[in-house]
């Protein structure tokens, strides 16, 4: 990676700081209170999309009975390697640079609006997953649900899990690009990380709903001081 010139230094830094003090900023400021900022959450498709998932996936695994001890795997599973799943298709989904193969371009929906969120953090809806690529993930995880594992029942806990976790994930992200204080040092590392992900350079800190637990399995949670600003934070891929 070439080293930036000090302008970029400088802008890189007075965006994160202008972004911090809007948000930590002074007390004349109207706080910005929970109960608000989750009302503006439920305004978005996507959390009402993942909500009836749930809803759907419960009522489901109750009429069908069957409970069983071994229903619990999938989702202890699921949970543990969230993090690692959510850094994955962070940098190869989210992150995908658009390309041709066999003269056809490949560029999902997902990555698209993923650049369109990094040009602009504080467009709400861009913070959201896309409804019409939800409804494929949706779609596929029933599908999953019913097909790839040995009891229905235990498929529709796993489905149940998946719909949670998805929840927290998109609740997790709007949080962070939303105007509430963190309040709690776990929260504040999570959105000092995201705000340093769009800020400062987009090719580290890629975890959203755990304090950086990927980023420093692979590699990508350096010390923000030895890390030069990136000039594509807010135009991922250049002019890909």
């Amino acid at each position: 990676m070439s080293k930036p010139s000090p302008e970029i230094e400088a802008l890189a830094q007075e965006r994160l700081s202008t972004e911090e003090a809007r948000i930590t900023g002074s007390s004349r400021r109207t706080a910005v209170t929970l109960r608000s900022t989750a009302a503006e959450f439920w305004k978005h498709p996507s959390p009402w999309m993942i909500a009836a998932t749930i809803v759907g996936a419960a009522t489901w695994r109750v009429a069908e009975g069957d409970w069983q001890l071994s229903d619990l795997w999938a989702p202890v599973i699921l949970v543990g390697l969230f993090p690692v799943l959510e850094w994955v298709i962070h940098v190869f989904i989210l992150h995908w640079r658009p390309r041709k193969v066999v003269g056809i371009k490949i560029d999902s929906e997902l990555a698209r609006d993923h650049r369109r969120h990094h040009a602009d953090p504080r467009d709400l809806p861009l913070v959201f997953i896309p409804w019409r690529s939800l409804i494929a993930v949706i779609v596929s995880d029933v599908a999953i649900a019913v097909f790839a594992f040995p009891r229905l029942g235990q498929g529709l806990t796993f489905l149940f899990a998946v719909g949670v976790t998805g929840l927290v994930y998109e609740w997790s992200h709007y949080l962070i690009h939303s105007d509430y204080k963190p309040r709690t040092s776990a929260y504040k590392s999570i959105w000092r990380n995201h705000r340093l992900h769009h800020y400062k350079n987009e090719h580290y800190w890629f975890t959203v709903t755990s304090t950086a637990t990927a980023d420093r399995l692979f590699g990508t949670y350096p010390e923000p001081s030895t890390v030069k600003a990136s000039a594509t934070a807010k135009n991922l891929h250049g002019d890909a």
